[in-house]
């Protein structure tokens, strides 16, 4: 096959995959845009069309590793770390998920969440620090039960309060957003109840 023909074979498949990902059918996307990525796998725009279309079709390993090549092309693309961490969130919280990694997935959410926020320089976009503020909550939940090997009571308070931090300043941004209060609550209910036994001491 001539580098030519390789190259609009690969188009093709991008523009179906492309088109297929517009229609919301992401089973059609991941067919055409897997094809496309196996024709030249250093196209960034097809990859993350692959990822994201692996991401709504719940399947979130290939959707990491998908966004894992895009940003290895394209390490300042926001948007990859953004999906990758919305992917890892998901298997974080999966109860099929062993326990130690759904660490690494729920850790490694944070880290690239903080990661796109470095890189976007955007000061309304919210959804950044929304989506880190539930990650570390669900990292600070996670580290505080007690019948888990992975219990660390101190790691799991500062990360409620760094939960607790986003979510303020994103609705210091849009202040009539009741979802967000309410995530701010259940982070501070969370809080409150970590810290409650060493209170009643004093």
């Amino acid at each position: 096959m001539s580098s030519l023909e390789s190259a609009s074979a690969q188009s093709a498949y991008v523009k179906l995959g492309q088109q297929a990902l517009m229609d919301g059918d992401f089973r059609s996307a991941v067919s055409h845009l897997e094809k496309a990525c196996i024709t030249d796998s250093t196209n960034a725009n097809a990859l993350w069309m692959l990822g994201y279309s692996y991401y709504h079709s719940d399947n979130y390993k290939k959707s990491i590793a998908a966004y894992t090549r895009v940003i290895a092309i394209k390490p300042a693309d926001a948007t990859a770390y953004y999906y990758r961490a919305r992917a890892k969130s998901y298997l974080g919280k999966d109860n099929q998920t062993p326990a130690a990694d759904k660490e690494l997935y729920l850790l490694g959410a944070i880290v690239d969440l903080t990661k796109a926020i470095s890189i976007n320089s955007d000061p309304n976009d919210n959804k950044y620090y929304q989506n880190r503020g539930i990650a570390y909550r669900d990292y600070g939940m996670f580290k505080l039960q007690n019948n888990s090997h992975f219990y660390d009571r101190a790691r799991g308070i500062n990360s409620l309060k760094a939960s607790i931090t986003d979510l303020e300043k994103v609705l210091s941004v849009n202040p009539g957003r009741m979802d967000i209060t309410g995530l701010i609550d259940q982070s501070k209910e969370k809080l409150l109840q970590a810290t409650a036994p060493t209170v009643a001491h004093h």
